[in-house]
């Protein structure tokens, strides 16, 4: 991904080359524009870059007659509550997610909290691609307006909905890794305030990352060995904007992100029995934990906008995607991995055990990701010889094409963003999850 990607929930690239001043000031233009008037939140995750994007966003927003409220280094879930909380138009949280040092980018908020749906991104798209925006005049261009404590909002609504004194009374400490990102303020903030004793590393919001940002295994190698060390009870690992959250058990060994989402489905359905909502790519064990508490579990479309718009017509008690995002609709509708720390050690508290324990209770299966070169126009063709291989599972097309059994499943998706197919399996052993993937892919073609 070398190329400036635009999409229906905003655009990405390396600064510099693709990513410059100018694209994120035609950016913000379009998103102004489809605004119209009103305040408009502005965030950034933590790299340099975000501070001279911001000035060039920022500028943008006010040419097309918007108000704009500079929030600070800010996770993206804490924009989503900052927007709702101040009645703002929208916000934009400039950030490249996961993607390396190099990369940044800009996220778009709506008046709900939330990332923008499809329709309303492909508008700004647009506008963007035709350099069509508003233009103030003189004397109507809107100034920026004080900051407000949207960091201290968001922790306070966590704390709200959380018994902390109960979590206090047991004890725990965690080791938390921000990774140089704009989670490590907020997770002190509020795991002290939950009575926590917290080893944060990595807790200055600079951009400086000590490894890859994604929270996946491969890069998170050197995090075990310092939770054994610390002698605490579970570790946290973040990714740059805070929206994604991996775990660790006591013995410093990896769980994954895609335990995150089960075990917070279990700690809040325990609480409130509800629907839940997943997307086509998110493990089984989150799809059980809904199962165990007799709850039916629903799955969207890939994308965590796909993933809110169904858990609003649902009306679903939690939500998220296996990459480590919680949904929790009392703090917002953006994945929020605060919210996610808060309810597994909260069901650590309530059922007096470890975070490894608990994992270990988890029922087991294997994902494997792989990907292929394809062209768009032989997808059905490709699609059709699966379907014919395994006639006995049950067919989705909801998103590309996902053939399914009671304990097992294959998802093949073409991407947004490169010319790829992407081919995940999930499966009880890793064997069977590639030999799935291996035999889709033999068809291609």
């Amino acid at each position: 991904m070398s190329g400036l990607i635009v999409s229906v929930s905003g655009i990405r690239g390396i600064v510099g080359e693709t990513l410059t001043v100018e694209v994120a000031l035609r950016f913000a233009r379009a998103f102004g524009s489809q605004l119209g008037k009103g305040l408009v939140l502005v965030g950034t995750d933590g790299r340099p870059s975000g501070r001279m994007l911001k000035h060039a966003v920022c500028a943008g927003l006010n040419a097309s007659g918007c108000q704009t409220m500079d929030v600070g280094v800010v996770p993206t879930p804490t924009m989503g509550v900052g927007v709702t909380a101040l009645k703002a138009a929208g916000g934009i949280q400039i950030t490249a997610s996961h993607n390396s040092a190099p990369y940044n980018g800009m996220k778009l908020f709506g008046n709900d909290g939330r990332v923008i749906p499809a329709p309303l991104g492909e508008k700004v798209k647009q506008l963007y691609e035709d350099n069509k925006f508003n233009h103030s005049k003189w004397n109507e261009i809107p100034g920026e307006i004080q900051t407000a404590d949207v960091v201290g909002e968001h922790a306070q609504k966590i704390l709200g909905v959380t018994d902390a004194k109960a979590i206090a009374n047991k004890g725990w400490r965690v080791l938390v890794d921000a990774n140089g990102g704009a989670g490590g303020p907020i997770a002190s903030r509020l795991l002290g305030a939950l009575g926590v004793k917290a080893v944060l590393i990595g807790e200055k919001a600079d951009g400086n990352f000590a490894h890859e940002p994604e929270p996946i295994a491969a890069n998170l190698t050197t995090i075990g060995p310092m939770i054994k060390n610390a002698g605490v009870h579970a570790g946290f690992v973040l990714d740059p904007d805070a929206d994604r959250l991996a775990l660790f058990n006591e013995q410093g060994e990896f769980l994954g992100e895609e335990l995150t989402l089960a075990l917070a489905a279990r700690a809040r359905l325990g609480e409130k029995p509800g629907p839940m909502v997943v997307n086509m790519s998110t493990s089984l064990a989150s799809e059980k934990a809904a199962l165990c508490f007799k709850q039916p579990c629903y799955r969207s479309a890939v994308g965590e906008a796909n993933v809110v718009d169904m858990m609003i017509n649902k009306s679903a008690v939690i939500g998220g995607e296996g990459n480590g995002g919680v949904i929790d609709p009392r703090i917002g509708w953006v994945r929020d991995p605060f919210i996610g720390m808060a309810l597994i050690l909260g069901l650590m508290t309530r059922e007096n055990k470890s975070l490894g324990t608990l994992a270990g209770e988890t029922p087991v299966f294997n994902i494997h990701k792989d990907k292929i070169l394809m062209d768009r126009g032989s997808l059905d063709t490709w699609y059709k010889k699966v379907e014919k291989t395994f006639p006995d599972g049950n067919i989705d097309h909801t998103d590309g094409l996902r053939i399914s059994w009671k304990e097992k499943w294959i998802h093949l998706r073409p991407s947004n963003t490169e010319p790829i197919v992407r081919v995940i399996a999930e499966a009880p052993t890793m064997e069977e999850a590639i030999e799935l993937s291996g035999t889709c892919k033999r068809l291609a073609p």
